[in-house]
């Protein structure tokens, strides 16, 4: 299973957000290439990135501050603010290795879809639920549609990777939504990233038993709750839970 450090970006900074609420924001760090290179150190060779000003702006921002993070050693996966092919195309001319879709792929699913067939595994979509339910734009409205029916209909249009947040969960180090992982890594021919609420190191040996392909690492991390090094250790099988 692979590791994602998290770093989300808002003006430059490394912050982390409760629950998506702009207003209950924490900065943990004023570089992020800084971060990113100790994340390298401790042996992570993944990074997941989020442009928190383009998710709440609807247009990618950040733009030095990805294409410096591109340079490491890291394979780095970006959301935020991504809606056009043109943005698309941006983002992996800076470096990045895979896209996240948030918003437009509830909003305009036939483009999901012709992007998917576009740019295969380059591409991810990521579904913020609460409540069971899809919410969009920066987790500020909730739609009607399913988290666990999207992420089928997603798997059916072949989109092959799916970041799945539960928002209740995010950035409160109470434990992630388990149950959710299980019932939708049973969706055939779906790459599943657990985000949301990871706290614990046995929640980490429970997402590799159940074959999840990833797992984002957030606030844990930066709260000192986790070490990194040891995540890595025991989501490759070298380790066994404290």
């Amino acid at each position: 299973m692979l590791i994602f450090p998290a770093i989300d970006l808002r003006g430059g900074r490394v912050v982390r957000l409760t629950q998506g609420d702009y207003d209950r924001m924490t900065v943990y760090a004023d570089d992020p290439v800084e971060v990113a290179e100790g994340f390298v150190h401790l042996g992570a060779a993944c990074l997941h990135a989020v442009d928190l000003d383009g998710a709440r702006d609807g247009a990618p921002q950040n733009r030095e501050v990805i294409a410096a993070l591109c340079k490491l050693p890291l394979f780095v996966e970006l959301g935020g603010g991504i809606r056009t092919q043109a943005d698309i195309e941006q983002a992996l001319a800076l470096g990045v290795g895979r896209v996240i879709l948030g918003t437009v792929a509830a909003e305009d699913f036939a483009f999901t879809q012709r992007m998917g067939r576009l740019y295969g595994d380059r591409l991810a979509v990521g579904v913020d639920v609460r409540d069971g339910y899809v919410a969009v734009r920066g987790w500020k409205e909730v739609t009607s549609l399913s988290g666990f029916d999207f992420c089928r209909s997603l798997a059916d249009a072949g989109v092959s990777t799916v970041i799945y947040t539960d928002i209740s969960r995010d950035g409160l180090l109470e434990g992630a939504n388990l149950s959710a992982y299980e019932q939708l890594n049973t969706i055939p021919e779906l790459n599943v990233i657990a985000s949301g609420g990871i706290s614990w190191e046995r929640e980490i040996a429970a997402l590799r038993e159940l074959g999840v392909y990833g797992a984002i690492i957030g606030k844990a991390l930066y709260a000192g709750k986790l070490s990194l090094a040891r995540l890595l250790k025991i989501a490759r099988g070298e380790a066994v839970e404290c």
